[in-house]
């Protein structure tokens, strides 16, 4: 498996693109490491537009055939836009995890703990 190099990562298998020259807002979704541990996802919670989202606590949820987890943010900020296209359609997070199935956008206030390719890359394989 491998993880794009212009994304960084969390503990808790969430990505934000913080591609250097990237402007506010950030994109932010769930790893194809967490997308394929979930299994086949039938329903996502996501945050609503508006609510302020702070690092590594819950903001939704993502249920699949196997089981239901939460959601944690990898950034602190305001949420300014949800892909409804996931929510009408949760099996895109599966299919394109790092493309057309990322859940939301943050205008970020702060990040931290956030982890190079090459680290999330060394902590799943120790799963």
């Amino acid at each position: 498996m491998e993880f794009p190099e212009n994304l960084l990562y969390t503990v808790e298998h969430e990505w934000v693109d913080w591609t250097p020259g990237t402007q506010d807002p950030l994109t932010c979704g769930i790893t194809e490491y967490a997308a394929d541990a979930l299994g086949d996802i039938v329903f996502i919670q996501l945050p609503e537009v508006g609510a302020e989202v702070v690092t590594n606590e819950v903001c939704g949820e993502l249920e699949s055939t196997k089981s239901v987890s939460d959601l944690f943010s990898p950034v602190t900020g305001e949420v300014i836009e949800v892909n409804s296209a996931v929510v009408d359609d949760p099996a895109v997070v599966n299919s394109d995890p790092y493309g057309a199935g990322w859940l939301f956008k943050v205008r970020v206030d702060s990040a931290e703990n956030l982890l190079t390719a090459a680290k999330y890359a060394e902590l799943t394989k120790s799963d």
